[in-house]
């Protein structure tokens, strides 16, 4: 599969999100999109979901404009915001066969998902707790299993990590590195860590702008494979000579 933004720009009432950015995103290994806090990584993710409409520019998936034709990812989209909202008087099982409903999923193939997902992410014995209850990071881990429900062809989960132990992190990125082995997925973030071992393409933005892409080896290359190092000097003014 291949997702094609060309000339990107979002302005919102005078302040510009994104300017001209253009990148490729293919299928066979997480693309990670990493910049600071304000980069615009969580706007560029509502644009590829269809939520929010570009000032200027295109994005195609297997070359069908998805702001004409945006059924084109819908249909195949696994989206994790970066604030995630449920309802709290439902159940994790309850909240999760409500979305798979949404989604077109036939009951018997709902439940099966929803009960392989809840024990993924550990939740299992707590799939019939309110979300009122959950913690911050439960209430993530049902987020992600929301964005995986039937089974998406393209995956952009937005600083999905927030709330996750460390182990939990783990499990998340190695879920990730599977499922991108035949799909896209996306993984924006700020934490370099998220991405560091997972990240086949990486891609940083700053002031909604594209400051590089390319593969983490050559991001590293002159910080003596240090990623932490190159990204700080990517997000300060470029690598040194």
């Amino acid at each position: 599969m291949n997702l094609n933004i060309i000339n990107l720009s979002k302005k919102y009432a005078g302040v510009q999100a994104l300017s001209d950015f253009t990148l490729e995103i293919e299928s066979g290994g997480v693309f990670g999109l990493v910049g600071p806090n304000g980069a615009g990584k969580s706007t560029l993710m509502k644009i590829l979901a269809t939520l929010v409409t570009p000032t200027s520019g295109s994005v195609t998936l297997n070359g069908i404009d998805i702001q004409k034709k945006p059924n084109a990812i819908r249909k195949t989209l696994g989206y994790l915001p970066q604030d995630v909202a449920v309802y709290p008087n439902l159940t994790a099982f309850e909240f999760l066969s409500y979305i798979s409903s949404l989604k077109g999923l036939k009951s018997g193939d709902a439940r099966r998902q929803i009960n392989d997902l809840l024990a993924i992410f550990h939740l299992s014995e707590y799939k019939k707790r309110r979300l009122s209850e959950y913690s911050g990071g439960m209430r993530q881990r049902v987020g992600i299993a929301c964005a995986l429900l039937g089974d998406p062809q393209v995956i952009i989960v937005d600083e999905p990590s927030v709330g996750l132990d460390p182990e939990e992190r783990i499990r998340l990125r190695d879920l990730l590195c599977d499922l991108a082995k035949t799909r896209i997925v996306l993984l924006s973030t700020h934490i370099i860590s998220d991405i560091e071992s997972t990240a086949s393409q990486l891609a940083v933005i700053q002031k909604g702008r594209l400051v590089f892409h390319g593969t983490p080896k050559v991001f590293t290359q002159n910080t003596d494979g240090n990623m932490e190092t190159a990204y700080l000097h990517f997000v300060h003014g470029g690598l040194p000579a």
